[in-house]
């Protein structure tokens, strides 16, 4: 909510439906400047959709905000802690590829 200036402030508990639109404020606000959810089907297979969009982003500078080193660093440890309570299986890392041999 605070890097997207997306109001949080009437979450004084949790609550799933006041949770839900903050989540799709967020989820708005990170598509770019969409304003609003698109959930009709489609007649023309999604081309007159795919237009908006190109156009919308052609438009839109959308902001890419990456994520600290701090950040970085609490998600490492997070990956370690589930790592080490899977016993090794942890399916949020990306495998290392083996070196190929020459």
């Amino acid at each position: 909510c605070k890097r997207y200036s997306v109001d949080n402030s009437g979450r004084d508990l949790h609550g799933a439906l006041l949770d839900a639109r903050i989540l799709a404020d967020v989820y708005l606000a990170m598509t770019g400047g969409q304003g609003a959810f698109a959930l009709g089907a489609p007649t023309d297979g999604g081309a007159a959709a795919r237009a908006v969009r190109a156009q919308r982003h052609a438009e839109v500078a959308i902001p890419v905000i990456r994520a600290s080193d701090e950040e970085l660093a609490a998600h490492e440890r997070a990956l370690d802690a589930i790592a080490k309570a899977a016993k090794g299986k942890c399916l949020f890392r990306t495998p290392v590829a083996a070196p190929v041999a020459k």
